[in-house]
């Protein structure tokens, strides 16, 4: 059983997902307490190669773009009738709520779906999290995680006008999105290449950067590189079904 904590990658790929990978989704535990962060397509497959759907203490949707959330439709039917739950914690955004609820007007008892918007804190189990709006279309909320004295910022979706340090100092582990090509540039993306999240990982003291949502076809390799010349701490790409300690 885990003890520290850590993060698990169910699916790095951004926007839609590439050959044999899924969307964003990140199981985070620690002790005996186990959150599916994100529910991007494909990750609830990944899920269960790495925890029993009925051992997951909580689900949190960061923004209601598809490639972050609708997996848990599937988590849905399958706590409903098959695993015979009620009461699982969801937190999300108002609007991920609403559209989850045109597919299963019933949410409960099976889901207790709670909004949660910029500044909340929410206990789950032994996981403190935290929330602050970012700079992307829809209400979008990083979320930032702390247990055993130790701390995981969530980038999810934003634009380089946001900073890691609304969500506080002492961050262990900077996951953060890199969407953008730095030699094709998007205009006006509300998207980070990989320069900018090591930019924004170094301006928080970020102990080290875990760079994901990359889009397919863009080279890891390169991405890895760009983001190392803007942040002079240890910098990865985040891989699907790999385990990094906090």
């Amino acid at each position: 059983m885990p003890v520290g904590l850590s993060v698990t990658v169910l699916g790095t790929s951004g926007s839609y997902a590439g050959p044999g990978d899924a969307c964003s989704g990140y199981l985070l535990r620690h002790g005996g307490t186990a959150v599916w962060l994100d529910a991007g397509p494909g990750t609830l497959a990944n899920l269960q190669r790495h925890v029993e759907l009925s051992e997951v203490d909580a689900v949190v949707l960061t923004h209601v773009h598809a490639d972050h959330w609708t997996d848990v439709n599937g988590f849905y039917v399958a706590c409903k009738w098959y695993e015979r739950r009620e009461g699982v914690p969801v937190y999300s955004p108002a609007e991920v709520r609403d559209l989850a609820a045109r597919f299963h007007p019933e949410l409960g008892p099976t889901l207790d779906w709670q909004v949660v918007t910029a500044a909340d804190v929410v206990e789950v189990g032994e996981i403190t999290l935290g929330f602050a709006r970012t700079d992307h279309g829809p209400e979008t909320l990083a979320v930032r995680a702390d247990a055993g004295g130790r701390s995981l910022v969530y980038t999810a979706d934003t634009g380089s006008a946001w900073a890691l340090t609304e969500l506080g100092s002492g961050i262990d582990l900077a996951l953060c999105e890199a969407t953008l090509d730095a030699g094709r540039p998007a205009t006006g993306a509300k998207h980070l290449t990989a320069r900018q999240a090591g930019r924004l990982a170094k301006e928080a003291g970020a102990a080290r950067l875990l760079l994901t949502h990359l889009p397919p076809g863009l080279d890891p390799e390169e991405s890895r590189a760009e983001a190392a010349a803007a942040f002079p701490g240890p910098v990865e790409v985040a891989a699907t079904n790999a385990k990094y300690e906090v």
